[in-house]
């Protein structure tokens, strides 16, 4: 599952357009829209603290959220945000409406673990194929990651989506036994592992 939720406060936006964007930002907000659930778009003003903070903890575009607009409380989903490509700031955040029952697709990071316990370890090179995989999951329900083991994995093996149990109700948007990654052999080879002591011995001796 993913992180636990949170709340942030918003204020209702009565002007949009570039003008007014440009003065909540001076202001130290962010211009946002709450929209779906087959109901009007509201216009919003968000914290920039808050909203980059919430970025930068990780998980922001799969963890469900609670906006407080002027006491009327709306269950969100981030879909999407901007950032200046400058100055490298939040600029518009756009949510989606979502409830116990609401459909939502997503991408979910892949975490690779056990890499010790593949032939990673004696110089194999993990290739990442996907760093993330997209599903289709209940809003309620979405995983914060997928575990990859790679244990007894050697040099040429590949790991597919038909390896990874997926939760209930959790279903690939592709809909074929794609590839995650796979591990290849170094440019330069692999190593063969030390001799054991003692081996070896005596030959060149006349």
């Amino acid at each position: 599952m993913s992180q636990e939720t949170y709340e942030l406060k918003a204020e209702a936006r009565e002007r949009v357009g570039k003008g007014s964007a440009r003065e909540l930002r001076r202001n130290g907000l962010i211009p946002a829209v709450i929209y779906g659930d087959k109901q009007a778009p509201i216009s919003i003003a968000l914290s920039t603290n808050e909203v980059t903070k919430r970025i930068h903890a990780g998980s922001f575009m799969t963890t469900v959220a609670t906006i407080d607009v002027g006491g009327k409380k709306y269950k969100v989903l981030p879909k999407d945000y901007q950032l200046d490509p400058v100055r490298d700031f939040t600029m518009h955040v756009d949510f989606l409406r979502v409830s116990g029952n609401t459909q939502v697709t997503v991408e979910i990071p892949v975490h690779f673990i056990n890499e010790e316990k593949s032939q990673v370890k004696i110089g194999g090179v993990l290739n990442i194929v996907r760093h993330t995989i997209e599903v289709h999951c209940p809003a309620d329900a979405i995983p914060e990651f997928f575990d990859i083991d790679l244990s007894g994995k050697k040099i040429g093996d590949s790991i597919h989506i038909s390896e990874v149990t997926l939760p209930k109700g959790v279903t690939t948007v592709i809909d074929r036994d794609f590839t995650i990654a796979t591990i290849v052999a170094p440019a330069a080879g692999v190593e063969e592992e030390a001799p054991a002591e003692g081996e070896g011995e005596g030959e060149a001796e006349a």
